[in-house]
């Protein structure tokens, strides 16, 4: 796995599928994230099990994550008329529905290789990237494919890295919105944990 915390996200041009339906063959994720926070995150394959629930759950949070300021872009090695086939389908017969973030083809598994995450030269791993507002990678997790991930964990993370970003301070163990979070400094740590190390 390519070790991409603290380095440049790794960027692309590549064909999707818009909110609108619309096909974009020219998506540049850099440009399109420009000034925002991104949340870029991969699936195994269209038309399958885990997959649909997870974005659909990105769909349902979707509102948050903008209030956040914060772009959501999904990535899967299935076509542009794949994913357009799948959002076309009825939730109620397995598609995703009208899902209003870019869907990204990656025919080629160009992009799913250059974030680390490939299998078997087949499909993607369930990877999901924190990219922050100069396009550097701040976090990731990686799920096995029959293990679906946690938006709303996604969005705890936005919440630290932008906290992080505005106050110097850095976020403890289980750090929600609104928590005490710690002064970067020996006696920050020390004041910490004589406040709130029976709660950790």
């Amino acid at each position: 796995m390519v070790p991409l915390i603290g380095q440049l996200a790794p960027d692309f041009t590549a064909t999707a599928i818009m909110p609108d339906n619309t096909i974009n063959e020219n998506f540049e994720l850099h440009e399109y994230l420009s000034g925002s926070t991104g949340v870029l995150f991969f699936w195994p394959l269209d038309f399958t099990f885990v997959c649909p629930t997870e974005i659909i759950a990105f769909d349902h949070r979707l509102k948050t994550f903008e209030e956040k300021n914060v772009k959501v872009v999904g990535v899967s090695v299935d076509s542009a008329y794949t994913h357009l086939a799948w959002k076309k389908t009825p939730v109620s017969e397995g598609g995703i529905g009208p899902v209003q973030f870019p869907v990204v083809s990656d025919l080629s598994k160009s992009i799913s290789r250059s974030y680390g995450i490939l299998l078997n030269e087949s499909v993607a791993l369930r990877g999901t990237f924190l990219i922050d507002r100069k396009g550097v990678v701040r976090h990731m997790v990686v799920n096995d494919l029959p293990l679906g991930r946690n938006i709303d964990e996604a969005i705890r993370m936005v919440d630290a890295l932008h906290f992080n970003e505005e106050h110097g301070e850095v976020c403890p163990a289980g750090w929600n919105k609104g928590e005490s979070a710690i002064k970067a400094s020996e006696d920050g740590i020390k004041s910490f944990l004589r406040d709130h190390a029976r709660n950790l």
